[in-house]
């Protein structure tokens, strides 16, 4: 493999203190992140778990993020640094974070309605694959009735191996009817929204994304697991 868990791990943590400045700004607070059952309407909300690494886990700072996400959703966010999708997660200081296929392993029947799943800027291409066919089990064995899976940006030196991970997310959609893809790569195409490595989220990034998932969730959310 071409890359290090700890080099991807060093710049996830300089764009996350530079996320962290600017939610700062827009009034961001991290204990927002605990889940409500309702939604910001008052509507029962769709209940749903995110899944992720450390380019989603900026939501986990920006409050207006978080806002945008939850409307009409209940969305519990487990989102860590180093994250990867089955394979051993790499090290941030000084441990390991769960696997994705762990983390949907250990909420059992209250994973929610919808997993929604952005994994793989720390590992490669190969075997990715068979690792959705993993997650989407355990999903399914824990009462989901669909997953979004939201495609890595191709930039940075590592492009090419996203391009490869996104092309096994795709080809998973034909074996998977609960299984939407949101193609993230390709919405967010030439947008002012990334730190310099070209991945990782500014806080107007993170909203972007939040805003962009939300409507996926909601088409998991009527598809029948």
């Amino acid at each position: 493999m071409p890359f290090t868990g700890a080099s991807l791990a060093s710049t996830a943590v300089r764009a996350l203190l530079t996320t962290v400045a600017l939610a700062c700004v827009v009034g961001a607070s991290q204990a927002a992140a605990s889940t409500t059952g309702t939604s910001t309407t008052g509507t029962r909300a769709i209940p749903a778990t995110f899944v992720g690494d450390s380019v989603p886990a900026s939501i986990t700072y920006v409050s207006a993020a978080q806002n945008e996400l939850r409307r009409g959703l209940s969305v519990r966010l487990d989102l860590k640094v180093c994250r990867r999708l089955v394979q051993p997660s790499c090290a941030f200081q000084g441990s390991a974070p769960s696997t994705g296929l762990q983390a949907v392993q250990s909420y059992g029947r209250s994973l929610g309605r919808v997993l929604i799943v952005k994994v793989g800027y720390n590992e490669g291409s190969q075997g990715y694959g068979h690792g959705i066919d993993r997650v989407m089990r355990a999903a399914h064995a824990d009462g989901a009735s669909g997953v979004v899976w939201v495609t890595l940006k191709e930039r940075g030196g590592y492009s090419a191996i996203y391009h490869a991970t996104n092309l096994e997310i795709k080809r998973a959609a034909k074996r998977w009817p609960q299984l939407v893809v949101a193609d993230w790569n390709a919405y967010s195409a030439g947008k002012p929204w990334f730190g310099s490595d070209g991945v990782h989220l500014t806080a107007t990034g993170a909203t972007q994304l939040a805003a962009f998932i939300r409507p996926y969730v909601f088409r998991a959310a009527a598809l029948h697991g």
